[in-house]
């Protein structure tokens, strides 16, 4: 199971700062729904408020109207990739250091936190948390003595290993920045006279912002009242990593990341699959949503009719009573179910984003089965995944992953497909500009940034 991993939006100087984050935020929330939560600074006090759940389970109206005063203010969505599922893990984070408040927002996972984690106890260091999101906190402390903030935050990146883009309010700094790969999205936009950050585009669409840029792979970026600083880490040149998944899966299709329209990349690669392995075929249809504009690709290529003809219901939520256990495949039709007249006698392509373990598409298509489906052919947007990813996808260990366990074939037997593909690589490269910017180390197993026991990735925990 794939599952999102975080989203951060940040705004300065705004009379509602509170409420636009809140916006920004909601955009973003396909990027995190187990937790959110926003800070906000008015130049004395810093004020929080963060839940376990959705934006609008944890915030009102008093929070945005009343509690949340001041300017400046940061904001985050997270799943967890590094940390348990606990209230105290939710972020941003805070903490006090003399006459400093600071708190972070980060999207990413770092490959070295045990290390510098067990150096920092080791000198002195007592951490409240069990997010990798703390140690860079610990770190920008550690060289605050004599330093200004920038360059407390500059030598903390020169320890640091692995994915960030991350949201640092630091009294009256707002600060922005990006691991030296480019790993995940920042962007950097204006609404008004008021500088905003988010993960994706479409946070600023919901706020009429204009997007300047995204913050450069190694960038830090500071807004302080009408000044807006860049810096460049200083760290040896890395190669441009961007993670493709944003691409296939993650992004809204609505956003720009990358310097890509998601829209137009999905429906490329969708093409890229009918020039690679065309089916005759009734029609095409997508596992909706996440194969939807791969499907739109697929059927402008082979000339196939698209259809929906599997239907998701939209207003499944988080709270949703759980069915006992003999229930087993109760939650997989609650979210997603048949058009039975589209189905008896009909030869389809399915195209969808990718396959994790494989159990779910297994259940879907053995409903197709029974409801009389002649041929069922099964095209995927993405390389088969078989290596876990260390960067802030919560992707399961190489153990569960079935194209690192199994052959095409087997996949293929085990789903109960008439046939089935997996875009190549170099199918996949023809749909992004520049095809060696981009990470794919779960599916060769070549990791741009080494773990932190150095050496050889492990097929468990990459140490």
């Amino acid at each position: 199971m794939k599952r999102e991993y975080c989203g951060v939006f940040g705004i300065y100087n705004h009379p509602e700062a509170a409420r636009l984050t809140y916006f920004g935020l909601y955009a973003q929330q396909h990027r995190g729904q187990e937790s959110a939560g926003i800070v906000t600074w008015d130049g004395k006090i810093i004020r929080e408020e963060r839940g376990m759940g959705l934006v609008p389970e944890v915030f009102n109206e008093r929070h945005l109207g009343k509690e949340l005063k001041g300017s400046i203010a940061m904001g985050h969505v997270r799943y967890s990739t590094t940390g348990a599922s606990l209230i105290r893990n939710a972020q941003p984070f805070l903490a006090r250091y003399k006459n400093l408040h600071i708190a972070i927002a980060h999207n990413g996972n770092l490959v070295n936190t045990m290390e510098l984690r067990g150096r920092l106890e080791e000198e002195g260091s007592i951490f409240q948390t069990t997010i990798d999101s703390e140690v860079f906190v610990h770190l920008i402390v550690k060289y605050m003595n004599g330093n200004t903030v920038e360059d407390a935050v500059l030598r903390a990146c020169k320890d640091v290993k692995g994915a960030y883009s991350l949201l640092l309010l630091i009294n009256d700094k707002l600060i922005a920045l990006r691991d030296p790969h480019g790993i995940r999205p920042l962007q950097m936009g204006r609404v008004g006279s008021s500088h905003v950050f988010a993960s994706e585009t479409c946070a600023f669409d919901l706020l009429e912002a204009e997007l300047i840029r995204s913050v450069e792979p190694g960038e830090m970026v500071v807004v302080e009242g009408t000044s807006v600083t860049s810096y460049k880490m200083d760290i040896p040149p890395q190669p441009t990593k961007h993670c493709i998944f944003e691409l296939i899966y993650f992004a809204r299709p609505d956003s720009t990341v990358f310097g890509e329209t998601v829209y137009t990349c999905r429906k490329e690669m969708g093409r890229q699959m009918a020039l690679e392995s065309h089916v005759d075929a009734d029609y095409v249809m997508p596992f909706p949503d996440s194969g939807i504009y791969s499907a739109v690709g697929y059927a402008q290529q082979s000339g196939l009719p698209y259809e929906h003809a599997m239907i998701r219901n939209h207003y499944v939520g988080r709270t949703f009573i759980q069915p006992s256990q003999d229930m087993r495949d109760f939650s997989t039709r609650v979210k997603i179910n048949p058009v039975k007249e589209m189905i008896k006698g009909k030869r389809i392509v399915i195209v969808d984003d990718s396959i994790v373990r494989g159990t779910t598409i297994r259940s879907r298509v053995k409903k197709l089965r029974e409801l009389g489906a002649r041929e069922i052919h099964f095209r995927v947007s993405c390389p088969p995944i078989r290596f876990p990813c260390f960067y802030g996808i919560d992707f399961s260990s190489k153990g569960e992953l079935i194209a690192a366990n199994h052959t095409i074939e087997e996949i293929e037997r085990f789903i109960g497909l008439d046939s089935l593909h997996y875009i190549s690589i170099e199918g996949l490269l023809k749909a992004v500009k520049k095809p060696d910017h981009y990470c794919l180390a779960c599916f060769t197993g070549e990791y741009p940034i080494p773990c932190e026991g150095g050496g050889k990735m492990c097929t468990e925990c990459g140490c």
